[in-house]
């Protein structure tokens, strides 16, 4: 995930332009923008797809969601090169782990992480995710969140 501009947690992504010929090439090219040069190699495609969201109200953006796992070697490239993104300190603050545990006092980890306030139904794409793909046991990943809705 990314720290954007705002101070919220979202994942990388905008708007598709004329010229993208697919939501899969428009998401590229952003995640090169947000990114930078390690993302090139992180080719996203159509069999990553996992979800759209079509908000209520006047403003109605229809965002779809896309998830790739990557190897530990990918990811620490990826971190490697942000900096070099042409967003970088404009609109993305920086990537962010996502922490896959949930400390022993129940509230730290993941729990906390889903405290922070995200931009759009991000959190619930990234609940969607973990589970979708299977990074977390379901139960851990449903305490998590029943721990988060208990906070004040």
């Amino acid at each position: 995930m990314q720290m954007r501009f705002d101070g919220r947690l979202g994942f990388p992504g905008g708007f598709v332009d004329p010229q993208d010929v697919s939501l899969e090439e428009g998401l590229n090219r952003e995640l090169h923008e947000e990114l930078g040069p390690g993302a090139a190699s992180l080719h996203v495609a159509e069999d990553h797809y996992l979800s759209s969201h079509v908000p209520e109200g006047p403003r109605r953006v229809v965002t779809h969601f896309y998830a790739k796992q990557l190897t530990l070697e990918e990811l620490r490239t990826l971190e490697d090169r942000a900096t070099q993104a042409k967003e970088h300190g404009l609109e993305v603050m920086g990537l962010i782990r996502v922490p896959l545990y949930t400390l022993s006092d129940g509230v730290g980890g993941l729990p906390a992480f889903l405290s922070n306030t995200f931009i759009g139904n991000s959190r619930e794409q990234l609940i969607h995710a973990l589970d979708t793909l299977q990074l977390m046991p379901r139960e851990q990943l449903q305490k998590a969140v029943t721990m988060t809705q208990k906070r004040p």
